[in-house]
């Protein structure tokens, strides 16, 4: 039998298949067993609303212990904050019900849009004070007095279901610091072998004899990578993607991960950037420059050896060899660098020395997450458009549930005023709450029915609390089952949740059939009203998104052409934030439904990415190059075209290239002659670069633009295809 198991889940996909079925399960039975002794507590000291602690639980719970051990601490941050608010306002505004409502709606608004620039379960606190407010409110409405008693209970409920789903998940659940660890270890050894494949073509490349060497900018043909790298890219910027909340979490949970998260954090931002560092314009340019073959054959055999040297993780505690592999290889560059006085080759051999760099930086961060070198605070970015409109709809929606109900006075109202507030402060946490909000609304009225067939089907027949417990635990089932599952997650969260909130289970069960039914009714109003505000009265409009996130990108490009170079920002506070960025408007690209040119914005990001380090590198590189005059000011009107770059982004080339024909005239010897081939080599990238995408820096380009308009760049490139 144990022959035949072992054939059985032998294949690699079986092998998936079965341990996502078991982690499943264990993560289903942690939540019903957590379920089951928060109801039962619930019922022995007589809290009133029994069921909410289900709901808590139902909520907090996720497979991650870290990630559950954030959410409680955030949700029960946000239940205190939200009920000392809703017991103030009451206090204030009782008298009038429509101004009541309105200050209402603005609190609500507020916690939507607070909840969709934090980031984590930070966010959860600011989603959890916009619905607590209705949640104390609504038994307090016909009696403004019992407000603070009604705000004690739901604290009480929370806690009480946060304490009894940690100390379960706690205990089952293993926790292991090497799980992150290997993790990050994994994720960087995938980001070298994509280096890999990326130089692997370029380094045998060879000049012939009689081949004449070609300005960096004359080749303007516009060339794709090889698919294997796009969806090499793909999945690894999904892993560093999934890879920042984990070490979050981890932190959460485990002292070892919290006492160094800075510098894995840093880790995985400089791995997203050295992802990001490969694009097509980059491989143009090397392809056009074949003079560059020996840089990329000595960054290749760098790469075999670091790989060599990270086959187990353990080489994190002992990085010494890695180390010295990298700085043997920076001292061979800088051997290149002095046998050559070329701009093409000191633009390979610089591309290179930062590929190294960050490669150095990101063993140090891993290997020593608490020195001295992860003292960089890297601040969130804020989407702050995003942020507002989810804020209004959460507004909207609120004060139209609160005055559906005072015109109506529908017997279960205010079911539907907790509902639609307590729905979309959680949509405002997705990437997109319009796209999320119909499956929600489609999991909750599921759960409509779920809860008839176990009212009329499971309740009238059970006669102690160990049938209570399964029955309701097999109507949740479900949604418990598919709430982590990546295209029903949404809908069974609202399932599960939304069910929790209408099952009438109470210490002293009372059959209501007709609170029953208007609580169905109310929650199904509910489900169409929240479509109507996120779909059809405020729809999201990602292609507004994504266009102000490129324009935000050529607004950051601008500010470093502009800013003295005494005040020039440190290379990983603008990276980080400008990944921010690229990592927000990808997920904006991929929900634009008109047709759009999604690889080529992409490109276009990371070469703006580019563009930063090489405008970095050339205001470092000013005054060791000792320009006189002439080339002083040419190289200032060149950052000075910077400011026509979203009118006119070929001019600004244009000016790039001036400046290289006046500087590069005159290169000169020495250390000064060596900085100034840097600084022709930058400005020359930087030309190039600008030239393959004008299209994305334009403020008239395809992307600003309705799909049927027409503008001065009709494309992201030169050339697509």
């Amino acid at each position: 039998m144990n022959t035949s198991l072992r054939n059985l889940f032998s294949r690699t996909q079986d092998s998936i298949r079965w341990h996502n079925f078991v982690s499943t399960a264990g993560f289903t039975a942690r939540v019903f067993l957590s379920i089951g002794i928060a109801l039962f507590l619930a019922f022995t000291i007589q809290l009133e609303s029994p069921m909410s602690t289900v709901t808590t639980v139902l909520i907090v719970a996720n497979p991650t212990v870290g990630a559950l051990v954030s959410k409680s601490v955030w949700r029960m941050t946000g239940t205190v904050l939200g009920a000392a608010l809703s017991t103030v306002i009451m206090a204030m505004f009782v008298q009038s019900a429509v101004l009541y409502f309105m200050v209402l709606s603005v609190f609500v608004g507020l916690a939507c849009m607070t909840a969709t620039c934090l980031r984590y379960f930070r966010a959860y606190a600011a989603v959890l004070a916009g619905y607590t407010i209705i949640i104390v409110a609504v038994p307090a409405f016909a009696h403004p007095e019992n407000i603070f008693l009604s705000a004690m209970m739901r604290v009480s409920d929370v806690a009480l279901g946060i304490v009894v789903t940690a100390a379960v998940f706690m205990v089952t659940s293993p926790r292991r610091r090497r799980g992150t660890i290997d993790a990050l270890s994994s994720v960087f050894r995938e980001t070298l072998r994509h280096a890999l494949v990326f130089h692997e073509g370029l380094a045998e490349r060879a000049v012939p004899q009689h081949e004449v060497l070609k300005p960096v900018a004359a080749e303007g043909a516009f060339r794709i990578l090889p698919q294997t790298l796009y969806d090499g890219r793909q999945r690894i910027l999904g892993q560093l993607t999934r890879l920042g909340p984990a070490i979050e979490y981890a932190a959460t949970d485990n002292p070892d991960i919290h006492a160094g998260v800075r510098g894995y954090r840093l880790a995985v931002s400089r791995m997203t950037g050295l992802v990001a560092s490969y694009h097509p314009y980059w491989r143009n340019l090397a392809a056009t420059n074949p003079f560059s073959a020996p840089v990329h054959h000595e960054i290749r055999a760098t790469l075999n050896r670091i790989l060599e040297l990270t086959e187990t993780p353990d080489w994190i505690e002992q990085p010494e060899a890695v180390l010295d592999c990298v700085e043997n290889s920076l001292g061979h560059l800088e051997l290149l660098e002095r046998a050559e006085s070329l701009p093409v080759v000191q633009a390979s051999i610089d591309n290179v020395r930062d590929i190294l760099f960050q490669i150095r930086e990101i063993v140090w961060d891993l290997s020593r997450p608490r020195g001295t070198h992860v003292r960089v605070r890297v601040r969130p970015y804020f989407e702050w458009m995003s942020a507002i409109y989810n804020g209004m709809r959460g507004m909207l929606i609120a004060f139209l549930a609160c005055m559906i109900w005072y015109i109506t006075y529908f017997p279960t109202g205010p079911m539907m005023i907790m509902y639609v507030v307590a729905a979309s402060s959680l949509l405002s946490t997705a990437p997109s709450a319009a796209r999320a909000s119909l499956p929600m609304a489609i999991g909750t009225a599921l759960s409509v029915p779920a809860c008839w067939l176990c009212h009329v089907a499971a309740l009238p027949r059970v006669d102690g609390y160990p049938m209570l417990w399964l029955s309701i635990c097999a109507c949740m089932l479900p949604g418990v089952w598919l709430q982590f599952h990546p295209k029903y997650g949404v809908g069974a969260f609202g399932y599960t949740v939304f069910l929790a909130m209408q099952l009438m289970v109470t210490n002293s069960m009372v059959v209501d059939d007709i609170t029953l039914i208007n609580t169905w009714l109310a929650i199904l109003m509910g489900c169409a009203l929240l479509v109507l505000v996120f779909r059809v009265i405020m729809p999201a409009d990602q292609r507004l998104y994504a266009s102000r996130l490129v324009l935000s990108l050529g607004r950051s490009l601008q500010g470093l052409s502009a800013v003295p170079s005494a005040k020039m920002p440190s290379w990983m506070l603008w990276e980080s934030a400008q990944i921010q960025k690229v990592s927000t408007l990808l997920t904006r690209l991929s929900l634009v439904t008109t047709p759009i040119d999604r690889q080529g914005y992409t490109d276009g990001a990371f070469a703006a990415l580019s563009l930063g380090r090489l405008m970095i590198r050339l205001r470092q590189a000013v005054i060791p190059a000792g320009l006189d005059a002439v080339q002083a000011t040419a190289l200032a009107s060149a950052l000075a075209s910077f400011k026509t770059l979203g009118r006119n982004p070929l001019g600004t080339a244009a000016a790039l290239n001036e400046a290289v024909r006046i500087i590069g005239g005159d290169v000169g010897a020495g250390v000064e002659g060596m900085f100034r081939v840097r600084l022709v080599s930058s400005l020359e990238q930087i030309a190039y670069i600008i030239e393959s995408i004008p299209g994305f820096f334009h403020a008239d380009g395809p992307l600003h633009l309705w799909f049927d308009e027409t503008g001065p760049a009709t494309s992201v490139t030169v050339n697509p295809g």
